[in-house]
């Protein structure tokens, strides 16, 4: 392809990533791969994994038949379960997990007949105030689902609202609601996603769902020390398309945010926010040419962006530029645009190739 503009999936760092996870919580680990894997491609993850990965997990039905589809044999749970009862057909067919976190939910699947029995995990609204039933609700599901025989295995989850802080109060007082509720049951639990399973080992339980941490960003507030040890998946780069020579006092882009201070050597980059890179992205946003940091001055416009070459004199057309990998931290990029990896990487378009390096 003629246009510069790439995403490197790494997938042997995405699986160090995963079994980093499974390390430290010494349990099983439910690979988070929906949104198509963040970004990264939730087929070619899935296969890659596929050797390893004790099961995946999605939002929705449409992203788990894609899967089977593809022939990924490993379970793969709904993480919102079911949206319709006659989705329960499908749960049926492909033998998906199911979460169940509303007493319709309980309703449909009393009302249904399967081919075998189903697993479903039953979500306790610990303290997100999201998706869950509150205490007499949770014991409700449990006790009319272990009475089905539609069902097999029960799990009992719950989801963090603030385990990326590492020094904060609510996610202990989450995990001793969940603890107070789940301990009537002798069943498999599962409490802890990414910053959980990376800050929080009595949330570990018997799965843990690591999902942003598999693509290797951070999700932690502060550093910690296995938050250090994960390994960059993604490197989002192109290329320089033009340079310009610019006085001082001249601006650059739209809205002429950016003014030179003093003669500037500027680089035009194949990179816009019909890409995926952030529109709001600050001047002095961090990106690296020819492997050297420099930074964005000017707006992002949709199919371009400028760059400061002024301390690379030697910088010519074609050279590479990361905007975010190995060498510019994407919880970095994501701060300057005011916004988090989590959207960087999953508002990657279509006209950016993956290209997989196994």
């Amino acid at each position: 392809m003629a246009r510069a503009a790439k995403a490197e999936i790494n997938l042997a760092a995405l699986k160090e990533n995963y079994l980093l996870a499974r390390e430290v919580s010494g349990n099983k680990a439910v690979a988070i791969i929906k949104a198509n894997a963040y970004g990264h491609g939730a087929v070619e993850v899935a296969r890659y994994l596929s050797d390893t990965a004790d099961a995946f997990g999605v939002a929705c039905i449409e992203e788990a038949v894609e899967l089977k589809e593809a022939g990924i044999e490993q379970p793969v749970a709904l993480l919102e379960g079911f949206f319709e009862a006659n989705e329960l057909e499908l749960v049926d067919r492909y033998q998906l997990i199911t979460a169940v976190h509303s007493a319709w939910q309980v309703e449909a699947i009393e009302q249904a007949s399967f081919q075998q029995p189903i697993t479903v995990w039953v979500k306790f609204d610990s303290g997100m105030h999201r998706l869950g039933f509150d205490e007499q609700g949770f014991v409700d599901a449990i006790e009319r689902l272990k009475a089905l025989p539609q069902v097999g295995e029960l799990v009992m989850m719950t989801h963090f609202a603030c385990a990326d802080e590492v020094e904060g109060d609510y996610t202990p007082t989450q995990i001793e609601n969940f603890k107070r509720v789940s301990a009537a049951y002798d069943l498999p639990v599962c409490m802890a996603n990414s910053a959980g399973t990376l800050q929080w080992p009595e949330a570990h339980g018997s799965w843990v769902r690591p999902g942003i941490m598999l693509y290797g960003a951070d999700p932690m507030d502060l550093p910690t020390e296995n938050g250090a040890r994960l390994k960059t998946v993604m490197t989002l780069s192109s290329a320089l398309i033009a340079i310009r020579e610019l006085p001082v006092g001249e601006p650059i882009g739209y809205g002429r945010r950016f003014v030179t201070d003093k003669p500037t050597r500027v680089g035009v980059v194949a990179m816009g926010y019909a890409d995926g890179y952030p529109r709001h992205a600050i001047d002095g946003t961090p990106v690296a040419v020819n492997g050297k940091m420099s930074r964005v001055i000017g707006k992002v416009s949709m199919d371009m962006m400028t760059v400061d070459l002024t301390d690379q004199p030697d910088a010519k057309i074609g050279d590479p530029v990361e905007l975010w990998g190995e060498q510019v931290d994407v919880n970095k990029v994501a701060a300057c645009a005011d916004t988090i990896a989590y959207t960087l990487y999953t508002g990657i378009t279509r006209r950016v190739p993956l290209v997989y390096k196994k």
